[in-house]
């Protein structure tokens, strides 16, 4: 009888014990689930948005957004333009290459944008390429995909998977690809 109450009293510690300790986890769960949501609330929310970037006096770049999100004290600081870009790029000579994409990310601390939705870059001398995804890294001015895409110009069209190129189409890197290509002799 007596080993029978000792039993009964050690199974009611344990129960107690374990059941406070559920308890103080899920609490805590709770309490780091709200850190983590509140982390990824955006600093900075912009409606018509109508950036541009200038270097020595000339205009670089200039974006176009309906919506932007500024999540600047994360991690790994983003700006996210949720519903589309429309992007002019300007080169020395004031040439226009134009991008549009249904969403884009730009990644702070790379450079790097991230393009996706219905991806289309055009050139001034009519040079158009069309992706579902296209990366642009700033600092190198430099487009590149794994992605299919359809490339046209002026000399033919070709479609592929895996394309790299300069923001002004003048080196050009194809992976696999198919369709009318001219080159240079």
């Amino acid at each position: 009888m007596i080993l029978f109450k000792k039993h009964k009293i050690i199974v009611l510690v344990v129960t107690v014990f374990t059941v406070t300790l559920f308890f103080g986890c899920e609490s805590k769960f709770k309490e780091i689930q709200k850190n983590k949501y509140s982390e990824f609330t955006p600093n900075g929310d912009a409606d018509g948005v109508n950036l541009k970037y200038t270097d020595s006096g000339r205009i670089k770049i200039v974006l176009l957004s309906s919506k932007m999100l500024d999540y600047a004290s994360v991690d790994f600081p983003f700006t996210e333009f949720p519903t589309g870009v429309d992007i002019t790029l300007y080169d020395k000579k004031a040439k226009k290459t134009h991008v549009t994409a249904d969403y884009a990310v730009s990644y702070k601390l790379t450079g790097i944008i991230d393009l996706q939705g219905k991806v289309k870059i055009v050139s001034e001398d009519g040079q158009m390429l069309e992706t579902e995804q296209l990366y642009f890294d700033q600092k190198n001015e430099w487009f590149f995909t794994e992605k299919k895409f359809k490339f046209t110009d002026t000399k033919g069209e070709s479609n592929g998977q895996g394309i790299d190129f300069s923001k002004d189409f003048k080196i050009i890197n194809s992976q696999r690809i198919t369709g009318e290509v001219e080159t240079a002799d």
